[in-house]
């Protein structure tokens, strides 16, 4: 049960309630409705990595599910599990993940990929081999999307897990 009520949307803005409409009324945008400014906000930035990069959809899910496992957040690894399968990851590399970088059935990039993730959630930063790693794989366009997809998710993570989001299937 989530730690605070979700967002009264009858006593939301219309542009609140038209952003939770667009969004499906998920319990993650009930909750951020309760700042309209940051709903909106928060939205666009995720609009733009999930739909707007250059990052392959399929690594981009890896790591985004990957990043929910480790900040411990059910909420976001079974959404994300979903997606990973819709944009075309196989199941077994899904399940995989618990496991993590090594697990035999990914690929050297997916590898690299996932093992900057795991450097980018535990660590200060990636180590340099990591980094290079991950490098020899992506342009820099994809690398600095990939970060800011790990930081979104990150924070989308810890958010739903501090006000104890109720999952939704």
């Amino acid at each position: 049960m989530a730690r605070i009520d979700y967002v009264d949307t009858s006593a939301a803005s219309d542009r609140t309630r038209d952003m939770l409409a667009k969004n499906g009324h998920k319990n993650i945008f009930m909750m951020l409705g309760h700042s309209e400014s940051h709903l909106v906000n928060y939205c666009r930035l995720g609009g733009a990595i999930r739909h707007k990069g250059a990052l392959d959809p399929g690594l981009r899910e890896l790591a985004i599910t990957r990043t929910g496992i480790l900040c411990g957040s059910e909420y976001e690894v079974i959404a994300h599990r979903r997606i990973s399968a819709d944009v075309g990851v196989v199941q077994d590399k899904i399940d995989a993940l618990e496991e993590g970088p090594e697990a035999a059935v990914f690929t050297d990039v997916e590898r690299a990929v996932l093992r900057f993730t795991d450097e980018v959630v535990n660590l200060q930063r990636p180590t340099d081999q990591t980094f290079a790693a991950v490098a020899q794989h992506l342009t820099s366009e994809c690398l600095v999307e990939l970060h800011l997809a790990i930081g979104y998710y990150i924070m989308t993570s810890k958010f739903l897990c501090t006000f104890d989001i109720d999952l939704q299937t």
